[in-house]
């Protein structure tokens, strides 16, 4: 007998061998899509703050899930914090929001710039080129904080290839910014820009950073992106 199983073990190991090697190229890790658009649901039924009014919308927070879970999946996130920006959304709202997945808490919920190439009050264009002044899109993981040029500022690692690799060689970081501030835009009808960078109000900053620094998620959305992401390993 043992002749007739060898052979279908050999095959068994094969298939589930193929099956592992496949798993770690899709974005989505152990999560199928309905079981994903169910947990987001259940988590986004959940979300709340003493004074965040508006959340984000659910397709965005979808997908943000997705990464995260990815991410995960792979080791590279430390906590269980979710920063999600949304740049479909007009400069002049809060587009930002930092999301304990722990608690189902929002953190957050802020203003945010993009790149002064990306667009004018709304983002359109996008790159992972440096000297580009755009901002680049996707899935990233925070690094480590240290003093720029703005302050207080954390470095982003780029997780999708050719589309944000390039964000730690680019200084793309977070950093705070006098011109991301209401009275910004009462004055000139929008916010101001970076040259790529996602920065913050500068009395937000320190909040920001610390509650998101040393390998939490990040992910900037936009709805121009309809092919299925791919991370870097």
């Amino acid at each position: 007998m043992i002749y007739k199983i060898l052979p279908m073990m050999a095959l068994l190991l094969m298939s589930f061998s193929a099956n592992q090697t496949n798993s770690k190229t899709p974005l989505v890790a152990s999560h199928t899509a309905s079981a994903l658009e169910t947990k987001a649901a259940s988590i986004y039924g959940q979300l709340h703050s003493a004074t965040v009014s508006a959340l984000p919308k659910m397709e965005s927070f979808t997908k943000a899930l997705e990464g995260f879970y990815a991410l995960k999946a792979k080791g590279k996130i430390e906590k269980d914090v979710l920063t999600l920006v949304d740049f479909s959304l007009s400069s002049n709202t809060k587009r930002l929001w930092v999301i304990d997945l722990g608690t189902n808490t929002i953190l957050f919920h802020s203003l945010v710039a993009h790149g002064r190439n990306t667009g004018e009050e709304f983002a359109k264009v996008f790159s992972n080129k440096a000297e580009s002044y755009k901002s680049s899109l996707g899935f990233y993981i925070t690094g480590e904080i240290y003093t720029g040029k703005h302050g207080k500022s954390l470095r982003l690692d780029g997780q999708e290839r050719g589309v944000n690799d390039n964000a730690r060689h680019r200084a793309v970081v977070m950093h705070g910014a006098d011109y991301v501030s209401e009275s910004f835009i009462r004055n000139h009808n929008r916010l101001g820009r970076s040259q790529g960078c996602p920065a913050i109000p500068v009395e937000l900053t320190d909040g920001i950073i610390d509650a998101i620094k040393d390998k939490s998620c990040l992910f900037i959305y936009h709805p121009s992106r309809k092919a299925p992401s791919r991370l870097v390993s």
